[in-house]
This record gives structure tokens, sequence and C-alpha cells, in this order.
């Protein structure tokens, strides 16, 4: 009860002591936001592939595809591991969607319906993501079109303050007209080539904008248009006698484990590819077969390689609250030594007199830690607001989608760092009070009381 006692005496008249409490409190909060902020880009960026490309991509070794591919997402849909799967074939090509607008794509061919349900693609869709059916390349009020998708960055380019595009008039360019000018390499046995070799043959594909896609990902919206896979095959591979795919998007089924997810799904490739497509097992094994995840390791070990450095540099400067805490807890211990001698005097020992004044740097730590929590959570879950604020009052645009790929900052925060950050600092804080609480443990009643 002494202890305690002591401690809210020293709360209440040593006001300094509340300059140790927040500065604990802004370094624990400036933590949690660097941390929480780096690590919610880094989900961010893991999830916007999982929902762009699935869970599992099964990829042909290049320059081959997958013949026969809707068999092999039949096979692949009947294992237990697997929800769904959809193919896609994809090629480069330059889209014309006005007078003297060209823009550089990659053209995806998909099955929109198969899509929804391996990827979250229905809820990209302008038009369609509030429809009750599966979407569709259906054009509006023109059924006989050809239609096909266009990511939002391709029609417009969003604000350069506001970072927002303008959907409405977005949605007044749906059904207008669009040309993609793609190619492939054929045989050519002319005289040209000396009787043998390949050469580009130029493709035109015409079509009609039955929706946008608006994914959130600026690079993925401003360089990707979606055409059926049946028409891009027949445009491109018309001479492999039958439809093929680049890739294969797939979906694991909800609790299943990754890696044995993964091995089915390997074994059913592996069958089909020596059973169906002749394939020898060489071959069959060069194709890749990675989660969404695993794709974008190399990325995110980088940012993690980043955010740790930012962490060990923010935490370097905020080791002077461990400074401040020595120098105003050693100022205390100086102009108390009167209330330590008769503590003393009264048959306290050196050991608690020394606790008094560890468990009052972990009370600092304690509220300084909590109050920054608090802190770190409010800056973080309202950073979009914060950041909006400074547009409107300094006409600054401090994030980009253009830059950092997302419309929004991930706001989420980070718990587990969070605890970890407070547990550092309490712990910090005990190491400030350490070397006054020596000093105090080691005063001499005798010395002090001797004039009084």
């Amino acid at each position: 009860m002494l202890k305690l006692f002591l401690w809210l005496r020293y709360l209440r008249k040593k006001k300094i002591v509340l300059l140790s409490i927040a500065a604990v409190a802004l370094s624990v909060s400036l933590l949690i936001v660097v941390a929480s902020l780096f690590t919610g880009f880094i989900d961010a960026f893991e999830q916007s592939a999982v929902e762009t490309l699935g869970d599992v991509v099964l990829a042909a070794p290049s320059p081959f595809k997958f013949a026969k591919y809707e068999l092999l997402v039949e096979r692949l849909e009947q294992i237990s591991a697997v929800e769904a799967a959809s193919a896609v074939l994809s090629a480069p090509g330059l889209l014309h969607v006005g007078k003297g607008d060209v823009h550089a794509v990659e053209v995806w061919g998909i099955d929109p319906a198969r899509r929804a349900r391996v990827t979250a693609y229905k809820s990209f869709l302008v038009r369609q993501k509030a429809s009750p059916g599966e979407p569709s390349f259906e054009v509006m009020d023109s059924p006989e079109k050809t239609g096909g998708f266009v990511g939002i960055g391709v029609l417009a380019e969003p604000d350069e303050m506001t970072d927002e595009y303008d959907f409405a008039a977005v949605e007044k360019m749906l059904g207008s007209p669009a040309v993609l000018t793609t190619g492939s390499l054929i045989e050519d046995k002319g005289p040209s080539s000396g009787g043998s070799g390949r050469r580009f043959k130029r493709r035109t594909i015409p079509f009609a904008i039955a929706d946008v896609v608006f994914t959130g990902v600026y690079e993925v919206d401003r360089s990707v248009a979606y055409l059926p896979i049946e028409q891009l095959q027949q445009t491109l591979h018309r001479d492999e006698g039958g439809p093929v795919a680049d890739r294969i998007q797939i979906k694991l089924a909800p609790d299943v484990d990754v890696e044995v997810a993964l091995a089915e799904i390997r074994g059913v490739w592996q069958v089909f590819a020596m059973k169906e497509l002749g394939w020898g097992a060489y071959l069959a094994n060069d194709a890749d077969i990675e989660t969404a995840k695993q794709m974008q390791s190399r990325w995110v070990f980088e940012l993690k390689k980043q955010m740790g450095l930012l962490l060990v540099i923010f935490g370097v400067v905020s080791f002077s609250v461990v400074v401040l805490i020595f120098c105003i807890f050693y100022l205390i211990v100086r102009l108390k030594q009167k209330d330590i001698a008769i503590t003393k005097s009264c048959g306290a020992a050196s050991s608690s007199v020394a606790w008094v004044f560890v468990g009052f740097g972990a009370c600092v730590g304690i509220t300084g830690s909590c109050i920054g929590v608090v802190l770190g959570y409010i800056i973080t879950k309202n950073i979009n607001v914060i950041e909006d604020w400074i547009r409107i009052a300094f006409g600054l645009k401090l994030w980009k989608s253009s830059v950092y790929m997302f419309s929004k900052i991930p706001n989420q925060v980070n718990w587990d760092m969070a605890l970890r950050i407070a547990l550092l600092a309490i712990g910090a804080a005990i190491v400030g009070a350490l070397i006054p609480a020596l000093v105090a443990a080691r005063t001499r009643p005798v010395e002090i009381l001797r004039y009084e």
C-alpha cells in the first residue's frame, strides 16, 4: 500500500512525470502506426493477388498451352481440396477506345461466370456487381454485339487531388465500341522465310464495352482488358484444333491445408499432362503450381525488410524515452532524499525503496503504452480521413493509387505488433528507472536527516 501511495503522490505532485508518459505514448503510437500501415499494405498486396488470381495458379511452361483445358478444370473440381477452377488465355495488345486514344494492355480471355466463382471478380464490375445473376459479356441493350470488359484506368484517370474516378463519366461509355489489336506467331513457309520459319500475324477484335472493371489496384485497372476466352482462342490459336489456355486459376475449399491441396493439384495435373496431352514427365513438372501469395513472395520479402529497417530507425529514435525517464526519475530521487531517508529510517529495506521507483517506472510505461495504443488505433483507423484533411488544408495529396498501387490506404491495426511494442515500451520505462532506483536504495538516512 505504501508503494501505491507514493506512486499516486508522485503522479499528482510531480507534473514533470506527465512528460515521461507523453513521450512513451507518442513513441508507442508512432511505432504502432508505422507497423500497422506496413503490414496492412503487405496484407492488401497479398489479398489483391488472391482476389485477382485465385488461391492457386497453374501456369503452362512457355511457349506451351493447355489443350483440353475444360477437361482439366473438370478433373480439378472433382478433388476435395478444390472448390472451383477457371481457365485464362492471355496475350499482349493495343486497345483503341476512341479517336487517338490507344493503350497498351494485356488481354485476358476468360469465362466471367466461372471466374466469379474463383475470384472476387463480380464485385469489381461497375455495372453488374449488384445484379442477381452471374456476370456475362452481354452488352446492355445490344445483346447481338460482341462484348468485353476494360479496366477503369483505361477509360479514365483518377483525379489529381481526390484520387477518385468519375464513375458517372465512365458509365456513359458502356456500350461504346473498342478495337483490340493483337497477334500471334504463325508458321511461314513462303519464299521470304527461306521455306520455313515463323512470322507475326496481326489480328483485330472489335467489341463493345459491356462493363468496366475496378479492382482498386491501379496497375491492373489501367492495363488489362477482358474478352471471351473462346473468341480470343479462335482469333489467336485457331490452328490448335481445339480450345487452349495458358493458366488455370483455382479457388481452394475452405479450411483446406494449402500444402495438401498443392500436392493433390500437382498429382491431377501430372496424370492429365501425360495421359491427355502426351507430355513427358519433365515437361509436366516444368509447369508452375503456386499459390497467389507465393507468387508475390519476392516483393513481400522486400517490403518486410523495409518495414523492419524503418521500425529499427524509429525504435532507436524512441530510445530517447529511456533517457528522458532516467533524467526525470533521477531528479525526483534527488528532490525526495528526505522522503526516502524517512522511509528507510522507519524500517523499509533498500530493496523496497528501489522497488518503489522501479514500480513507478513500470506505471509510467503502462500508462503511456495504454494511451499510445489507443492513439495508434485512432490514427490508423482514420488514416484515410487524416490524409484527406491534409489534402483539403494544404492542397497536398500524400497517397496516390498511381504510386502506391491501391486507391485507399490500408487501415487495419496489427494487434500482434501493437502488443510487442507496448511491452517493449514498458520494459524501456523500467530500464530508465533502474539507475535512479539504485541511487535511492543506496541513500543513507543518517546523512540526510543529520541536520533535520
